[in-house]
């Protein structure tokens, strides 16, 4: 394990933005995730986690402390019963790859989630979701170590506490826990979950006859290449807004005004969940649109992108310029899906 000072984090993201750390380490293994803790508590530091870098921004004055790259890596198939099984996985493993090895492997449940970039450990913190189907749906429990005591535990599902694009690990307490494995409950024998209605448009503009984890997992994948950008060519990360949820009462409102705007009730609730994209895109035309280093994808108005020489604060002050457009147009307040350093 090798602790370096003022390393650049810039190449470490998917956006290609951020200043140095002041100190960087990547950890392969539990023992030097631990080292690193002592390292940070000795020093009296603070400590930032970094997994695939792909739902971060980094300040252009980087990060005064010791950030921790995981690369803890290493995947395991355990049988349950039923024809269901235990699929483990390091939170440094490429979240795609995983995916990836459960449809090779005949196992159903995270088809849907293809083609999202980051890292197995990141995707219980954002409760990564698509197509369909959030990782809450399959997660068995989650592993951690407590940066303050050492200690390691076990969450359960229930203990995660998931919610849309949310979790115990958002928390103030759960920011304190970093994770090490992920187990997920998934079957062989399993149906597809082709009901979104992207997929459903492209079974029939396709004509697509073979429905089974392999085409579903391929199709998610060109639906995903077809509406955002690659990131060999720009910088971004991903969608940076989450969807509003809103009352009955704000919905019919909007419905008033823009019949068209999708909308789709919660379960167990009298809300709803609109599509930020939508309203980006109709109601207020940042679809597209480009102001010098940065801009907005031009297929998807969630996506806020770097054009090769963008700043932190750039990417901010078009963040916020969206956010007052949609308050001024809608009375809806955005949030932010990714994390800020």
């Amino acid at each position: 394990m090798n602790i370096a000072e003022h390393v650049s984090l810039k190449n470490l993201t998917t956006f290609k933005i951020g200043g140095n750390a002041r100190f960087f380490v990547a950890v392969k293994s539990v023992f030097e995730l631990k080292a690193a803790l002592v390292f940070a508590t000795n020093q009296n530091l603070n400590i930032f986690i970094l997994g695939g870098g792909s739902n971060v921004l980094i300040s252009d004055n980087g990060i005064d402390g010791l950030v921790i790259k995981i690369e803890i890596e290493g995947i395991e198939l355990n049988e349950l019963d039923n024809n269901r099984f235990e699929l483990i996985a390091g939170a440094g493993e490429s979240w795609d790859k995983l995916v990836e090895y459960s449809v090779q492997n005949g196992l159903y449940g995270l088809e849907n989630l293809s083609l999202i970039p980051g890292s197995v450990g990141a995707a219980p913190i954002q409760n990564i979701g698509a197509y369909g189907s959030e990782i809450k749906d399959t997660v068995l429990w989650v592993e951690a170590i407590d940066c303050t005591t050492g200690d390691f535990k076990r969450f359960s599902n229930e203990e995660c506490k998931f919610a849309y694009r949310d979790s115990f690990f958002k928390s103030s307490e759960g920011r304190n826990y970093i994770i090490t494995r992920v187990a997920f409950n998934l079957s062989r024998g399993g149906t597809v979950n082709i009901s979104y209605k992207d997929i459903e448009n492209y079974i029939k503009t396709n004509l697509v006859h073979d429905i089974s984890l392999t085409s579903v997992r391929n199709m998610v994948i060109a639906i995903r290449t077809e509406k955002l950008p690659s990131l060999k060519e720009y910088g971004t990360a991903g969608s940076f807004f989450k969807n509003p949820i809103i009352t009955k009462e704000k919905i019919y409102e909007l419905r008033a005004k823009y019949p068209d705007i999708p909308s789709y009730p919660i379960v167990d609730s009298t809300n709803f969940k609109t599509s930020a994209a939508w309203i980006l895109d109709n109601i207020c035309g940042f679809k597209g649109f480009r102001e010098g280093n940065v801009g907005v994808y031009k297929n998807q108005a969630l996506v806020l992108v770097n054009f090769g020489n963008a700043t932190a604060q750039e990417i901010n002050a078009l963040a916020e310029k969206m956010i007052a457009s949609v308050k001024e147009k809608t009375e809806i307040i955005l949030e932010k899906e990714i994390q800020i350093f």
